[in-house]
């Protein structure tokens, strides 16, 4: 078995979530374990990719308020879906790996999670973008489809203190409860990698968050850059 934390942070502002995913990458060689997180929106809203032009993103979408992401991609609508994050330390095998295998193995982790609900998705094996700047218009490859629709995409940074993937999931319109789906991950992570979870003592990992948002991520100039 390999230790693994597991974060379950509830319902938070736009900016505390995207500045709460950044401490959690800042914090990986203190850690120096995985980290799985489990969280929500306080309210709808939109986050959109680190290098994404806020002119754009502002006439593509209605969902207030934005956030930037610290990770690529295009725009999410948070208003009904299920968030994720995922960090691993420098040196783990998922820093190692090439950006289009982590993401094909996320996305086959939440396919056989789902799989244990008796949802059967499938990896899209080629790309369809009609626009590039919306995330869930259209699809990549490795995105995970139900009945041909993208149901589950996800954004990566790689630097020295780790690896973060950020994900969302646009559930299926089934009689599916999150909280099941979050036990099924649970179990497809221990069966699949080895997971033994154990809780995620917060400390300094909060009040790193608290002044991320504040200092960067409440900030317009951050909010504007492109």
């Amino acid at each position: 078995m390999n230790p693994w934390f597991l974060f379950e942070s509830g319902d938070g502002e736009a900016t505390f979530n995207m500045a709460l995913d950044e401490a959690l990458l800042e914090m990986m060689p203190r850690l120096g374990r995985p980290v799985l997180r489990f969280y929500g929106w306080s309210e709808p809203a939109a986050s959109f990719g680190y290098f994404q032009k806020f002119a754009a993103v502002e006439s593509a979408t209605a969902l207030r308020p934005l956030v930037r992401r610290p990770t690529g991609g295009g725009i999410v609508p948070h208003d009904a879906d299920w968030t994720y994050s995922l960090a691993f330390p420098a040196g783990s095998e998922w820093h190692s790996l090439r950006a289009t295998e982590s993401y094909r193995r996320t996305h086959a982790w939440i396919q056989t999670a789902f799989a244990r609900l008796g949802v059967a998705t499938e990896l899209a094996q080629v790309c369809r973008r009609p626009s590039p700047d919306e995330c869930f218009a259209g699809y990549e490859r490795f995105d995970l489809l139900w009945q041909g629709r993208k149901i589950a995409g996800a954004a990566q940074r790689r630097n020295r203190a780790g690896l973060l993937i950020q994900g969302s999931v646009q559930p299926p319109p089934l009689s599916l409860a999150r909280r099941n789906w979050e036990a099924a991950m649970l179990k497809t992570g221990s069966a699949e990698f080895g997971a033994e979870w154990s809780a995620l003592e917060l400390g300094a990992l909060l009040e790193r968050a608290r002044e991320l948002a504040q200092l960067k991520y409440a900030q317009p100039a951050y909010l504007r850059r492109r």
